[in-house]
């Protein structure tokens, strides 16, 4: 199994709008790019991640499913959206 985690901080000028169209959209994911076993993304409330406003876990079969993930046209869209919508990001993927 390999499990993808990605911490993102959204713009303080992005709307209401725009971060609950990027929320839907990572959601639809799990059910737009085959082999993706789980997926669930979320708005941090404990306070304890710095300047990262939310977090994003997926997990995969193994490493050819991650990278079909990468390469599928709608994750693709939805990396324009964090773009757009974000002031960065940390990305870590891992095996077990």
């Amino acid at each position: 199994m390999v499990d993808h985690l990605v911490f993102f901080a959204v713009k303080e000028e992005a709307s209401e709008e725009e971060v609950g169209d990027l929320v839907a959209s990572i959601r639809g994911l799990k059910n737009e790019v085959p082999g993706t076993v789980d997926l669930s993304v979320g708005e941090d409330f404990s306070g304890r991640s710095g300047d990262y406003t939310h977090a994003l876990f997926a997990r995969f079969e193994d490493r050819a499913g991650l990278q079909e993930y990468m390469e599928h046209p709608a994750h693709l869209a939805v990396v324009e959206k964090l773009e757009a919508t974000t002031s960065g990001r940390i990305v870590a993927d891992y095996e077990f």
